[in-house]
């Protein structure tokens, strides 16, 4: 069990993990530079994981964690499926195009960067996109449209525009959300 102390240094460890992956990757990140980042030494940083994977986890948590509640605030007021799924459109590229080191995690480390943790961090980042997989599912689109697909790629471009995107550039997130969900939507229109 830990102790108190240790548990008050556990947002540092956090916050300098999340830095350090998100600068040098996962790979070059070492747990001995996040625990000199977190002021402490390497051997004390397992007094809150016992390995580099199990620190991954919890970064990656905690950015999942911040995307999911974005989403979920910003589709709350909507009633339209069409305007919840731009919500949350605009929700998810606000937090990923932001300067923040958790929600930058989740969009750069792959699962497969880190083998013993892929389980879990695929398992994180099905139940987030499961959100998208039910504003989808609400959508009135065109019988046999295939919602895994669109999913697929509705999700790759907007994690694609962080490569992308410029803040003095011609859209803003919800320029970028509105338009993308307007494609969308005139592509079933057309169908119908």
């Amino acid at each position: 069990m830990a102790t108190p102390h240790a548990d008050s240094r556990l947002p540092l460890v956090l916050d300098a993990a999340a830095r350090l992956i998100r600068s040098r990757g996962y790979e070059g990140a070492s747990v001995r530079q996040i625990a000199q980042a977190a002021g402490m030494l390497p051997g004390s940083l397992y007094c809150h994981f016992a390995t580099k994977d199990e620190l991954l986890v919890a970064v990656y948590l905690r950015g999942v964690e911040q995307i999911t509640e974005a989403v979920l605030a910003a589709i709350e007021p909507h009633d339209d499926p069409w305007d919840r799924l731009e919500a949350a459109c605009v929700a998810h590229l606000e937090a990923i195009l932001r300067d923040d080191d958790y929600a930058q995690v989740v969009v750069r480390v792959r699962p497969s960067d880190a083998p013993a943790a892929e389980p879990r961090l695929v398992e994180l980042r099905n139940r987030y996109e499961g959100l998208f997989n039910e504003l989808l599912q609400q959508l009135p689109l065109a019988r046999g449209t295939d919602r895994h697909a669109l999913r697929l790629m509705l999700m790759g471009a907007l994690n694609w525009s962080q490569t992308w995107y410029r803040p003095d550039g011609r859209f803003n997130p919800r320029g970028i959300a509105r338009k993308f969900v307007g494609l969308l939507r005139q592509a079933q229109e057309v169908d119908a």
